[in-house]
């Protein structure tokens, strides 16, 4: 990998195929333009169709290769993770080389999805979990088949509490619930690659985080708090951090181009930003956390996953 990998680094991508999530606004819709505009017949997976459909257009607008495509995708609902993944598995003829599972919700006030899961879990983690197993037929079906998850610094220090996920004995708090719900996002990822290795499959999985990068979600932090002195400090405080030391989406996407598409990336690996404490910066190889590597958790969690899911893991 080179000190400054830049998207002029990513090789034509005509004739691939790549499906994102949460392709209608932030890191997701860079993503799907980038790559789209590299020759690659891109999904866009999302939840509102409106702004989908506005999403569409831009990419449309740039894109060097195949005709770009809608899919309807909410994560929260695994009704409709199941739906999105049968329509994909058409649109493709099993036949998909990229899934970025990028899409997200940031500490957001206490929710539950349509399944009863907590909402930060249910929609980061569960419904992109059981998008991934859907899915693998698929990917088993592409050409050098790739799954980029995206983590966040916000697993750093986090914990997985396997005996109460859904926050339905503790007391609720939403930047500790977008921290296990990005940490088991990580761990996932690491676990499907080991399968995937056992399995004997040419399929690899790999994580990504994009830094301390202005997308908006960080906004839904203050939101989240019904005091409003409380509020109007934590909004106050992020949109100051976001001045003085956001990056742009143009480099908080680079981590996941990198790994969705540069030739050198293993699987298992991790790609954040390069600079201070993988806060900004061009892309790099770092090292997962210790839970990550942590095998007898990746299987503990992929278990429960299973478990609350009712999807069948893939590889079994």
């Amino acid at each position: 990998m080179t000190q400054r990998w830049t998207e002029a680094d990513i090789a034509d991508q005509t004739g691939r195929t790549v499906l994102v999530t949460g392709a209608n606004s932030g890191l997701g819709l860079r993503t799907a333009e980038v790559l789209a505009g590299k020759g690659a017949r891109v999904l866009l997976a999302c939840r509102s169709a409106e702004r989908g459909a506005k999403a569409l257009d831009q990419v449309r607008a740039v894109a060097a290769g195949a005709e770009p495509e809608l899919v309807p995708l909410d994560l929260s609902e695994l009704a409709s993770v199941r739906a999105a993944a049968a329509s994909a598995r058409e649109l493709t003829g099993d036949s998909l080389d990229v899934l970025v599972n990028n899409a997200g919700v940031m500490a957001t006030a206490r929710g539950r999805t349509a399944d009863g899961f907590e909402l930060q879990f249910g929609t980061n983690y569960l419904g992109h979990a059981a998008l991934t197993w859907l899915l693998m037929p698929a990917l088993r079906g592409g050409h050098h088949a790739r799954v980029v998850t995206l983590s966040s610094l916000a697993a750093t220090g986090a914990r997985i509490h396997f005996d109460d996920p859904n926050f339905e004995h503790r007391r609720y708090n939403p930047a500790v619930a977008y921290g296990q719900s990005k940490l088991a996002d990580q761990v996932f990822a690491l676990e499907l690659d080991r399968r995937l290795r056992a399995a004997g499959s040419a399929v690899v999985s790999v994580a990504a985080h994009p830094g301390y990068t202005a997308t908006g979600l960080g906004s839904g932090m203050a939101r989240s708090y019904t005091n409003p002195v409380v509020r109007s400090l934590i909004a106050g405080g992020h949109k100051l951090g976001e001045t003085l030391f956001a990056q742009n989406t143009r480099i908080g996407t680079l981590p996941q181009l990198y790994a969705a598409t540069a030739d050198d990336v293993e699987g298992g690996s991790y790609i954040a930003p390069r600079g201070l404490g993988n806060l900004r910066g061009h892309p790099a190889r770092v090292a997962p956390l210790g839970a990550a590597r942590s095998e007898s958790l990746g299987s503990a969690l992929w278990e429960l996953t299973a478990e609350l899911t009712g999807v069948t893991p893939d590889p079994a």
